[in-house]
């Protein structure tokens, strides 16, 4: 009978362990707060960040990752990315000149250019984060490019509420 119960045991500890270690390393929900990612997002929602990701792929474009800062975690999308130069005019994004659709957007963006965060470009090894709710976002318009250990991971899947679960782009 004693045999019985250490089974069961090991077997408990085992998936204890096991979701400690996906929690830790590999998968790990994520609540989005606030509104800066409205309409792709919306707040209370519940998301599947994707630690392990960015280990084999490459950062990308339009992401939507999870970047740390000194006092919290934000949701963004990636808009930036190493050794560019950014601006905003009229409403429109320019990458190195060129101008780039940003089919998900519904709000404007105001006037922007790297020049006012004293640099040409994003620095390497640095993205560059903002939230599709353009009035209401703290980033890097703020906070200035975010370096690559900064971003945890992809977050794509929302999970809950369950008539809003899905993928995001």
């Amino acid at each position: 009978m004693e045999k019985d119960t250490t089974k069961e045991y090991f077997i408990y500890v085992c998936i204890i362990l096991l979701i400690i270690f996906l929690c830790s390393f590999i998968v790990t929900p994520v609540r989005v707060n606030g509104t800066s990612m409205y309409p792709t997002l919306k707040d209370g929602e519940i998301m599947l960040l994707n630690k392990i990701n960015y280990r084999f792929h490459d950062i990308k474009r339009f992401d939507i990752v999870v970047v740390k800062t000194d006092n919290e975690k934000i949701i963004k999308r990636v808009i930036g990315l190493p050794g560019e130069t950014l601006k905003f005019e009229d409403n429109t994004l320019y990458i190195d000149g060129q101008e780039v659709k940003e089919p998900y957007l519904k709000e404007e963006t105001a006037d922007f250019d790297l020049s006012l965060l004293e640099m040409e470009k994003v620095p390497s090894d640095c993205y560059f984060v903002m939230g599709d709710n353009r009035d209401n976002s703290k980033d890097s318009r703020m906070i200035g490019p975010v370096k690559k250990k900064q971003i945890t991971g992809r977050a794509k899947l929302v999970v809950f509420p369950f008539d809003a679960k899905g993928y995001r782009n």
